[in-house]
């Protein structure tokens, strides 16, 4: 995957003495930003459910992490979190550790030629209101993406006909080893909502590039897809964005429907009556009641319409 960013810290540092490696449990203890042991994760998804980190570490910026993943255990299990909005975090929590890009990450400036630079914690409504302003063309569809650069280049998220293979040049990842390297965008060999970025490869920021454009024009697009979404989507509920992949030629919600699921609930989880692509937690729905929820909406549409769902939704964690 390509070739180092020109950056002394690039790579880890060789391993030196005993002293040199600072462990506490699982993780190095010197870090600049935030570590937390055992670290709640449910107000941090959509869902609002979930279990507890093993470790949360909040970097202060690319050297903090890039410093303590070189320290950290070999091993040691590594999961970016972003918004939280296409997540199940099962009630068991997740070993390990959990990075999240705060605020140092959620930068985009603009640079040459219709060309944004984009922390991997900026929010697509961040991303696509800065091309707006800067009158860059292209990346209005981010306005419908409810997560953050990390995790749509991820997954090569997408949007009303666009998907972000479309529009990126490159991205800086750090490496579960600490090593950070830079991926063109065709080394990621997009399909529909994957990529072949490694687990635990932590996207730190990504270079995309739009056309030139009218920004009352650009802003009235990004206008028309709120208003859809809004109309469309139960976003004033608990939910996780859309569950399972479009299969080809079809739509996952029309199978959900023609199955009979729309409304149909397990314990504190429900389909969406709004949309049958979502999943809700109506108050006190357990990760386990909407996990449930989501196969037995699978099982119904594989019996009933012949076509097998594939999850959208990432589910992570321990039982």
């Amino acid at each position: 995957m390509t070739r180092q960013p020109d950056s002394q810290h690039s790579e880890c540092a060789a391993p030196g003495s005993d002293s040199d490696r600072t462990f506490d449990g699982w993780v190095p203890s010197e870090v600049r930003g935030k570590l937390s042991e055992d670290a709640p994760l449910d107000k941090l998804v959509w869902f609002k459910s979930g279990g507890a980190a093993d470790w949360l570490f909040e970097p202060a910026d690319t050297d903090d992490l890039v410093s303590f993943l070189c320290r950290l255990d070999e091993g040691t299990p590594v999961m970016a979190l972003g918004l939280g909005s296409n997540l199940i975090i099962r009630d068991g929590g997740i070993p390990g550790v959990v990075v999240r890009l705060g605020k140092a990450f959620a930068t985009v400036e603009v640079l040459r030629d219709q060309v944004l630079e984009c922390g991997g914690g900026a929010s697509g409504i961040l991303v696509s209101s800065t091309a707006r302003d800067a009158g860059i063309a292209g990346l209005e569809f981010l306005r419908g993406i409810p997560g953050t650069v990390g995790g749509f280049v991820r997954m090569n998220g997408g949007a009303y006909g666009r998907e972000v293979a479309d529009i990126l040049i490159d991205c800086d990842v750090a490496l579960p080893d600490g090593t950070l390297i830079t991926v063109p965008a065709a080394d990621l060999h997009y399909t529909y909502r994957h990529s072949d970025l490694p687990e635990g490869a932590i996207v730190v920021s990504a270079r995309f590039k739009g056309t030139p454009g009218d920004p009352k024009v650009i802003g009235a697009e990004m206008d028309r897809i709120a208003q859809a979404r809004e109309e469309s989507q139960p976003l004033r509920s608990k939910t996780g964005g859309s569950t399972f992949k479009n299969p080809a030629g079809d739509k996952a919600w029309r199978l959900v429907d023609a199955a009979g699921c729309r409304g149909l609930k397990i314990g504190g989880a429900q389909v969406s009556e709004k949309h049958a692509n979502f999943l809700i937690n109506t108050g006190e729905a357990t990760s386990a009641d909407i996990e449930t929820l989501g196969e037995e909406v699978r099982r119904r549409v594989s019996e009933s319409q012949g076509v097998t769902l594939e999850w959208e939704i990432k589910r992570v964690g321990r039982w």
